[in-house]
C-alpha cells in the first residue's frame, strides 16, 4: 500500500489538469542568511520506497540549488523534510444535450486520485518552520518513471517558484 502511495506522487503532473501550489512562509525570518541545508527524514523510508525517496529529494535539490543553496549531509542553516498522502474524490460528469437541470442526460461518477506533497523548511537554530509548500494533483498512475519524474520535477518548479518568499512576484 504503502508503496502505491509513492510511487503515485510521482505522477504529480501526469494529467490534464492544473497542479495547485500553496505555500506560506515566516514573516520574520531572514531568508538572506541561509546558504546551506540538509535533509532531515521524520520517518525511516521503506526498502520499497528509497528510489522515490531519491527522486524527491533530487527533485527539490535541483530547485534549491537554483536558489543558490547548498546541500550538506549534516548541520545547514536550514533543514528540509517531506511528506506525501493520497486521498480519493468523486468526479461527476453530466452527459446529455442541455443543462442537468433539465432533466435530460445522465450523470456518471468516478473515483479520482489527488495526491498531496508537502515540502517544510525549518531553522534549526530556532527550531521554527520558516517556509513550507505544498504541491496538489489529480494523479494518472502512468507506469514510466522517466515521464514521472518529468512531471515530478515541473511540480517542484512551480512550487520553489515561490522559494524565497517574493521570488515568484514580478516588480
Amino acid at each position: 500500500m504503502k508503496q502505491i502511495y509513492f510511487a503515485a506522487l510521482l505522477c504529480l503532473g501526469a494529467s490534464a489538469f492544473a497542479q495547485e501550489v500553496q505555500f506560506d512562509y515566516d514573516r520574520s525570518a531572514d531568508f538572506g542568511v541561509y546558504k546551506t541545508y540538509a535533509w532531515v527524514d521524520r520517518l525511516p523510508v521503506a526498502p520499497g520506497d528509497q528510489l522515490l525517496d531519491k527522486d524527491i529529494k533530487r527533485a527539490v535539490d535541483d530547485q534549491l540549488a537554483g536558489k543558490r543553496l547548498r546541500r550538506v549531509e549534516s548541520g545547514g542553516d536550514l533543514h528540509i523534510s517531506y511528506r506525501g498522502a493520497i486521498s480519493q474524490e468523486k468526479e461527476y460528469e453530466h452527459l446529455g444535450p442541455g443543462p442537468l437541470w433539465w432533466g435530460d442526460g445522465r450523470v456518471t461518477t468516478s473515483t479520482i486520485d489527488v495526491g498531496k506533497l508537502a515540502i517544510e523548511i525549518f531553522d534549526p537554530a530556532s527550531s521554527e518552520l520558516v517556509w513550507r509548500g505544498f504541491v496538489s494533483k489529480t494523479l494518472d498512475l502512468s507506469r514510466d518513471p522517466d515521464k514521472n519524474y518529468r512531471n515530478l520535477e515541473k511540480a517542484m518548479a512551480k512550487l520553489f517558484k515561490n522559494y524565497p518568499p517574493g521570488a515568484g512576484k514580478k516588480r
